[in-house]
């Protein structure tokens, strides 16, 4: 507890910060039985699950306040983190109104959004609920979506989070080692995947997302790419790519990053020229996003930087985003690097800003030998962009 509990008076002094910023009184996230309905903030601000109604207050004026049930009390004390805790036994309704008339909002951001899951944690049924309880205030027509507090909040990560994330990374690229000496021709995408499940076990760590994906694994031209998991049928041959999606959770934090290697036909054989000039042309899009990303730039413009130099090499579009956040989940909500298309909403207009953590990624499919998928994680300082991964330079011969 006493370094999570460091983690979240980190993200909540960053929180105060953000409502005086975006000039916005209070924010407030209200939950139930998150351990079944979840909301995506709560471990930045609280780090614990919640079984009756709650509610977590941060106000501009430095007020943090939290109603919960009393049997949480003295979990949330603990945590050291609010000026005011409420207990309530038979329901929050009295206590929650008193609290929200007295800080007398002209703004409450409240859990929810139309765009970014990462800020959507207010379930229907409960906003039915919370407005009920406010049907004799006017506080209802005061509400709005604590979606930019939390994109801000998520996405300009705390020195606790930057050392976190570092260290997910460095133990992503120790495994990733160890895996190419692994992949041997006879070895199928099943194989390769459960060795690398196995090099978790010793730390106890767990995979950045759903098991069964991570590592996404794909041994040649047949392998469909993608989120499928890795397959049995599909077995290392000579003269094909291998291509690994893979990052571990470490402490919360997590990284995300691609590696690649070539099987060779024999020891003396180089990089065929097709696989060289696909990894040349990948890799120099992805340099020109990586210097795009900058402080102050709208998310589509860093991935128009690093399509256009792809498809201006003769390759088509990737079709997906050049990047995400990546922090406590491996796709971390708010800003998205893509492009402005329909399914990504506002999200490629948000805003790059010093302290953000990508990763970053694209790919194209080399005919013949499959698919060739670069993707580092990166940092945003105020002079732009530093790798926090070990670039991968070169396809990693086999």
């Amino acid at each position: 507890m006493p370094d999570n509990a460091k983690l979240i008076r980190e993200k909540i002094d960053q929180a105060v910060a953000i409502l005086k910023e975006q000039n916005i009184d209070a924010w407030m996230t209200f939950v139930r039985e998150t351990s079944m309905s979840p909301d995506p903030s709560l471990d930045l601000i609280l780090g614990m699950d919640m079984v009756w109604q709650s509610a977590f207050i941060i106000a501009k004026d430095n007020q943090r306040i939290a109603l919960i049930g009393h049997h949480d009390a003295e979990n949330v004390k603990a945590v050291d983190a609010y000026t005011r805790i409420i207990p309530y036994v038979q329901g929050i309704r009295d206590n929650l109104v008193n609290a929200l008339v007295e800080l007398d909002p002209n703004k409450l951001a409240l859990n929810y959004s139309e765009d970014d899951v990462a800020a959507d944690g207010l379930g229907h049924g409960l906003m039915l609920t919370l407005q009920h309880y406010l049907n004799d205030t006017d506080i209802e027509k005061r509400l709005v979506s604590s979606e930019a507090i939390i994109g801000a909040l998520r996405g300009r990560k705390s020195a606790t989070e930057i050392k976190r994330i570092k260290a997910a990374i460095a133990k992503t690229q120790q495994i990733f080692t160890q895996v190419g000496e692994h992949i041997l021709p006879g070895k199928s995408e099943a194989d390769i995947a459960a060795y690398t499940h196995s090099l978790l076990r010793p730390d106890g760590l767990a995979t950045a997302w759903d098991k069964e994906y991570c590592p996404a694994v794909n041994a040649g031209p047949e392998s469909p790419a993608g989120h499928g998991g890795p397959q049995a049928k599909y077995k290392v041959k000579p003269g094909m790519l291998i291509h690994m999606d893979f990052g571990v959770k470490l402490n919360d934090y997590c990284a995300d990053l691609q590696r690649m290697w070539y099987v060779r036909k024999d020891k003396s054989e180089p990089l065929p020229g097709k696989v060289a000039r696909a990894f040349e042309a990948a890799h120099r899009a992805l340099l020109a996003g990586f210097y795009a990303l900058k402080p102050g730039v709208e998310g589509w413009q860093v991935d128009q930087a690093a399509r256009d130099t792809l498809t201006a090499a003769g390759y088509p579009e990737y079709q997906h985003a050049f990047g995400h956040h990546l922090g406590r989940m491996a796709h971390d909500g708010s800003t998205v690097l893509g492009p402005r298309w329909e399914r990504y909403g506002r999200t490629p207009y948000g805003i790059v800003e010093v302290g953000n953590v990508f990763a970053i990624e694209l790919g194209v499919e080399v005919k013949g030998y499959g698919y060739m998928g670069l993707e580092e994680n990166v940092q945003v300082t105020g002079k732009g962009a530093k790798w926090l991964s070990e670039v991968q330079t070169e396809v990693w011969l086999i």
